[in-house]
């Protein structure tokens, strides 16, 4: 699968991909063009009409699209901006990729730790039945309480140094059954990998799980060629699980201080609710053999 990649140059870096990825996907009509009969080509827009648009020399956007020019201005990053019609987060992400761009170095930065502090794993225990756990930045699955892996019904059948949320969304055959919105949930998911990849392109943890995904997911594939860095956050989700039927849950999900790239996330139901009810059933639904199989790789770097 990773074969079928648009074929890009050696010198493409993070910002060219991205700015390519938009143009192609920006609809002349979306951005008040009027357009003459005839076939177009190009998916989307031309790059002399992007840089019309943003009010820059042809010369230059191509450059930038091409890599060879990696130093642009915060007024050409905006301009660009409003001509590709960019939301706040896409916004922050074109500055973050040409500030990364500016400083490439060749030698990737050290992962983050995966250790996760003891009494974060006890703030887990107490928010219990609440389902709750961290992950990484590659979404590694790094601490849990029950309900938090029983919610992701199959997900204790993996080793755990397998666990991760993104593989499980495109590679265990219940996902799919497990959310009725999955499409959304991909996309939102693909989204953030992006967004981490695209200041952190060479980070082993994250390569290492976006090849294995362009390898063995299609889905993955045609997801990841869009460049999307910003998905539908939802913070009410249904899930289908097999053991105790449908729940609905409100989620929140935050970064922790103190140990980059680790968020929590926990999801919650309205006490005496059937919802609360099922919730407090999946608590008990991990043996506990299971839950305690986190203890030992946990507390690993």
């Amino acid at each position: 699968m990773a074969q079928q990649r648009t074929t890009t140059s050696s010198s493409d870096t993070e910002l060219s991909r991205f700015l390519r990825a938009r143009r192609t996907q920006t609809s002349p009509e979306q951005v008040g063009l009027t357009i003459g009969p005839g076939l177009r080509r190009t998916p989307g827009l031309r790059r002399e009409e992007l840089a019309t648009l943003a009010g820059i020399s042809i010369d230059y956007y191509v450059r930038l699209e091409r890599g060879k020019e990696t130093r642009p201005s915060p007024s050409v990053l905006d301009a660009l901006a409003r001509a590709l019609q960019l939301d706040d987060q896409e916004h922050q992400h074109l500055r973050e990729l040409a500030a990364h761009a500016a400083r490439y170095a060749p030698e990737p930065p050290p992962p983050p730790s995966r250790t996760v502090r003891p009494h974060l794993k006890l703030l887990l225990e107490t928010m219990r039945p609440s389902p709750a756990y961290i992950v990484s930045r590659s979404m590694d699955l790094l601490a849990w309480n029950p309900g938090g892996l029983a919610l992701y019904a199959g997900l204790d059948d993996w080793p755990v140094k397998q666990r991760n949320l993104a593989r499980y969304l495109f590679l265990h055959p219940t996902a799919r059954e497990l959310f009725p919105d999955w499409d959304n949930q991909v996309r939102g998911c693909v989204a953030r990998l992006r967004a981490q990849a695209g200041t952190a392109p060479d980070a082993p943890d994250l390569t290492n799980l976006i090849g294995e995904l362009l390898v063995k997911s299609s889905d993955f594939a045609k997801l990841w060629e869009r460049y999307d860095v910003t998905g539908r956050k939802r913070t009410h989700k249904t899930f289908h699980h097999p053991h105790v039927g449908t729940i609905n849950l409100t989620a929140q999900s935050m970064d922790l201080e103190g140990t980059p790239g680790h968020r929590l996330g926990v999801y919650v139901a309205e006490p005496g609710t059937p919802d609360h009810d099922a919730m407090l059933l999946l608590d008990m639904t991990v043996p506990e053999p299971a839950a305690k199989d986190e203890a030992q790789p946990r507390a690993q770097s």
